[in-house]
């Protein structure tokens, strides 16, 4: 038998290897324009009840429309939404495993040692749904304050004593509450919880004094007299609670948003179903009903494409250094 010449071996191998390329390419390409087939997982890393939530419900029902499958929510609550987090890291990157979460995400390495995964590779940015201005600061009807004044107050008549519940540690409404007690100079409990809804559930019940919950969540109850509306974090009053001052307007410059919601994917999952999602997502954002919840909530809407969203989370998480240094998080 003849040896074939190295050059003509090599030539072959080239061949052989641009089709293989091809082939590949067109596969997945295809998959993509096929994209989705089945019901779409979507980890919610936070219990049912808190903001993320809460939003993520009332989004998902149109772009599951849009994308002709169900979007099956998996609520996976703990340790400030590690949990969660990390299913999606280890999930298949096909684009049926996504998640919708906050930006207490992106606080976790300022104060969890070691964590599960890197918050820089293992996520592969989708889109972002929308940008908080801010929380509400709430009572139980039963605490003596009905205003910022009247917090600070009680709070300086019993160091320590009065306590705020939070969807956990390093969550925005802990950073928030940190941030209000600093400036106020006073001392006071955080308490943290597992989510937004056992933190909401913990002021109605009495267990703590004060709470800071997302629009969403807080203004339904503060209108149905659960809890008492005391201020609200943001720069600027909300046009569905114009009556509720801003905390600022008692304590100049003080201003706390409440970050981000954003959607994620796992590593490696194929460019074109990244883009039919944020696609979809954008769409639904549009969406005249979606809109006016996420506004009149506090939230406003974005729906940035993946590289716009994946440049300003690697930002995001070099900024929030500076706040999670602010509120004293310390690594355990």
């Amino acid at each position: 038998m003849k040896a074939i010449p190295a050059g003509m071996r090599f030539g072959r191998c080239a061949v052989l290897g641009a089709a293989l390329a091809a082939a590949l390419a067109w596969t997945a390409g295809s998959a993509a324009q096929q994209y989705p087939t089945r019901p779409i997982r979507v980890v919610i890393p936070f219990p049912p009840g808190g903001n993320v939530d809460t939003f993520a419900r009332v989004l998902l029902r149109y772009v599951e429309e849009d994308l002709g499958q169900p979007m099956v929510i998996d609520n996976r609550g703990g340790a400030n939404g590690i949990v969660g987090a990390d299913t999606v890291a280890k999930a298949a990157p096909d684009g049926y495993t996504i998640m919708v979460t906050s930006f207490g995400l992106a606080v976790n390495q300022y104060i969890v040692k070691k964590l599960p995964f890197d918050l820089r590779t293992d996520f592969l940015p989708v889109t972002n749904i929308a940008i908080g201005t801010g929380y509400l600061m709430v009572s139980h009807p039963g605490v003596p304050v009905k205003t910022v004044k009247d917090v600070i107050a009680l709070a300086k008549s019993q160091p320590g004593q009065l306590r705020y519940s939070t969807a956990g540690i390093g969550n925005g409404q802990h950073l928030a509450g940190a941030l209000f007690a600093l400036k106020a100079g006073i001392d006071m409990l955080h308490v943290p919880y597992k989510g937004g809804g056992p933190a909401l559930n913990a002021v109605l019940g009495g267990e703590v004094q004060i709470h800071y919950p997302a629009g969403s969540v807080g203004i339904p109850q503060v209108k149905a007299g659960r809890v008492r509306g005391i201020a609200f974090t943001g720069e600027k009053r909300l046009s569905s609670l114009p009556e509720m001052p801003t905390i600022g307007e008692t304590l100049p410059g003080f201003v706390a948003d409440a970050g981000w919601h954003a959607v994620f994917a796992p590593p490696k999952t194929p460019p074109a179903i990244v883009t039919r999602l944020q696609q979809a997502i954008r769409k639904a954002l549009q969406v005249p009903l979606v809109h006016e919840n996420f506004v009149s909530n506090g939230y406003q809407p974005t729906g940035d494409a993946p590289a716009v969203w994946a440049k300003a989370y690697q930002e995001e998480l070099k900024r929030l250094a500076e706040i999670a240094k602010a509120a004293k998080l310390e690594p355990q």
